[in-house]
């Protein structure tokens, strides 16, 4: 298994939540945590670890980015006018690696950065390999041409298990995709439930 996937199912079962809601995911087998403690009874959290937790899913959920990473994107969100909530999720779905997941162009966010990193992924007709780059309204993201017949591009187009969300316009025929507008926590389509406003209160707190 490689490190990314081990990390990808790490991430699963410390959460004690499908945070993709992948088939092959260890927690629809082993509820408990990894390692050998992981069985041991889970005492009740603090208001703490429960903010903390919130903040891991999020940032986990989107390639498990790093700490810093994640915390300028809370800083932009907070500067922005409007729920400081809302705004970071609407950052993080503007992420390129974001889009083309969404966009069922891989089958994984995991996937998704490394896809973006080798070059597959044209903005607007221009090359981008920076996973992190932002879309706005109007970008058209398509993947290269050389590209599209990649085992894991076709075999993503093929997932039934997630649809594309509305604030994002695929065309899998051309695989292209138009990002039409950022969307907020109820448009985006999380398999388990993400709660910003505890990550609003962890980063108001620390």
């Amino acid at each position: 298994m490689t490190k990314r996937t081990s990390a990808k199912y790490k991430i699963d079962r410390r959460m004690g939540e499908n945070i993709w809601g992948r088939p092959k995911s260890p927690v629809n087998r082993r509820e408990y945590g990894p390692g050998q403690h992981g069985q041991r009874r889970k005492g009740k959290l603090s208001d703490f670890g429960i903010q903390l937790r919130a903040k891991q899913k999020l940032k986990g959920y989107y390639g498990d980015l790093t700490e810093k990473q994640f915390r300028r994107i809370y800083g932009e969100a907070e500067r922005v006018k409007g729920d400081t909530g809302e705004n970071l999720i609407g950052l993080l779905e503007r992420r390129l690696d974001a889009v083309v997941y969404r966009a069922k162009f891989v089958p994984t966010v995991f996937a998704a950065r490394q896809f973006v990193n080798h070059g597959h992924v044209l903005v607007n007709g221009k090359r981008v390999n920076i996973p992190s780059y932002r879309v706005k309204e109007g970008d058209v993201i398509e993947v290269r041409d050389r590209s599209k017949q990649l085992a894991v591009v076709l075999e993503a187009v093929s997932l039934a298990e997630r649809d594309v969300p509305d604030y994002i316009e695929a065309d899998h025929s051309k695989m292209t995709a138009t990002f039409v507008r950022a969307p907020g926590l109820s448009d985006v389509p999380y398999p388990v439930q993400m709660e910003p406003n505890l990550v609003v209160e962890f980063y108001a707190k620390n």
